[in-house]
């Protein structure tokens, strides 16, 4: 019976020890509920609830009894993980992420039957959010290798949120991990996300500085097909077809949707940048070429695109009279030939003055025909750097010494 007895009493024993420390889970579980019921609203209050949780939590975890369960792991990841997003000094968060980080795991692998998975789910976003505020400080500082690491954690908790994937491919853009930064920005543009035009010429630039010209020029083909008004993919589209020497087959293609719809004016804008990007493209070889027969077909075959291309401006002002980048390269490509006349009449010798003046009234005239586009694209688009640099052009060939000082002080005001 004395032994029965003292069976009994010892058995009690190890029941109520282990009684208390599950108490002691029961205690950080409500203490880390009345946190989570007050954080937001009344955070003074929540963080001594905070603290009392890390107390019981801290035993539970410390007891051989109890320290294994799931629950236990749970919460501890839950607890730590606010702890650390409530710390804003990194050597003293990053501790405490790394053991809610641990816990979390260690939760996941033991709680089989996903008794606690609010518990889990709740510390995953938690340590995600410090992730993605602590990829912003490194990204800033321009750690952008550990800005990727922390931002792609943030990215797989919530593998849907644009913002993750935004910062997740452009902190590997900038650690100039290029794979990935494309494959960040190519799940992007399969989203409603914000941004996305902008973010089909990004892509198109990673391409580039990967040297993949083929895929550059496909994604902007892409985004033209969903953006058609986007100027900059448009010239983007023109300069990777004439790299790649598809700048016919390209031209082939607009004029024959022209054919097909007559008023749309992005249409005859692309094809007018065509013939003026490959205008400019002979230009620049007649430049260099030291043949003076060669350098007289260059620049006969630049005038006839330049010629073109204002035919096909026109056209998409007749249609919009106020499409800012149409009356922009009108302008251009209208003052560019009065600027070859004028440097050249600029080089003959003294002995020739007069087809120096008649040189320069030639150039005068032509930078007339160009003035009414120049001054419709500034006052389109006051803040545009290249119209005011076009027609600082104009008065600089016209020798308006007021009209250039207003002009270069603008420009001044843009910098």
């Amino acid at each position: 019976m004395k032994i029965k007895f003292l069976m009994t009493g010892l058995l009690g024993f190890i029941s109520a020890a282990t009684f208390a420390q599950k108490g002691e889970l029961s205690n950080a579980q409500s203490n880390f509920d009345k946190y989570e019921a007050f954080k937001q609203a009344q955070p003074a209050l929540a963080m001594p609830s905070l603290n009392s949780a890390k107390t019981s939590i801290d035993k539970a975890a410390a007891n051989e009894k109890t320290a294994a369960l799931p629950q236990t792991y749970a919460l501890k990841s839950a607890i730590y993980a606010s702890f650390a997003v409530s710390d804003t000094v990194q050597t003293t968060s990053l501790p405490l992420f790394n053991t809610a980080n641990e816990a979390l795991k260690k939760a996941k692998e033991t709680d089989t039957k996903g008794e606690f998975k609010k518990l889990t789910d709740n510390a995953y976003v938690t340590l995600a959010n410090y992730q993605l505020n602590k990829g912003v400080k490194e990204y800033q500082t321009g750690k952008f290798e550990d800005a990727y690491k922390s931002f792609d954690y943030y990215r797989q908790s919530a593998p849907e949120d644009t913002t993750g994937i935004y910062y997740t491919g452009l902190a590997a853009l900038n650690a100039k991990n290029y794979a990935v930064a494309a494959a960040n920005y190519t799940k992007l543009v399969t989203t409603k996300y914000s941004g996305v035009e902008r973010i089909y010429g990004d892509l198109s630039s990673i391409y580039l500085l990967n040297k993949d010209t083929a895929s550059a020029l496909k994604t902007v083909t892409e985004g033209l097909a969903k953006f058609p008004a986007n100027s900059d993919l448009r010239r983007n589209e023109i300069a990777m077809s004439l790299q790649l020497g598809k700048s016919k087959e390209l031209l082939d293609r607009t004029l024959a949707a022209i054919a097909a719809n007559p008023k749309n004016k992005e249409l005859y804008y692309s094809a007018g940048l065509v013939y003026m990007i490959n205008g400019d493209a002979e230009g620049e070889k007649a430049s260099k070429e030291k043949s003076v027969a060669a350098k007289s077909a260059l620049l006969t075959k630049k005038t006839e695109d330049f010629v073109k291309a204002g035919e096909m401006y026109k056209k998409a002002i007749e249609l919009d009279p106020n499409y800012f980048e149409a009356n922009m390269s009108m302008g251009y490509v209208v003052i560019s030939p009065a600027i070859d006349i004028y440097n050249a009449a600029g080089k003959l010798p003294a002995s020739k003055q007069k087809e120096y003046d008649a040189a320069m009234v030639k150039a005068k005239a032509q930078f007339e025909i160009a003035k009414p586009y120049l001054l419709k694209a500034v006052e389109l688009n006051p803040k545009s750097a290249d119209a005011l640099n076009n027609l600082l052009t104009y008065y600089k060939g016209k020798q308006d010494a007021v009209n250039i000082a207003k002009i270069n002080k603008q420009l001044a005001e843009l910098k």
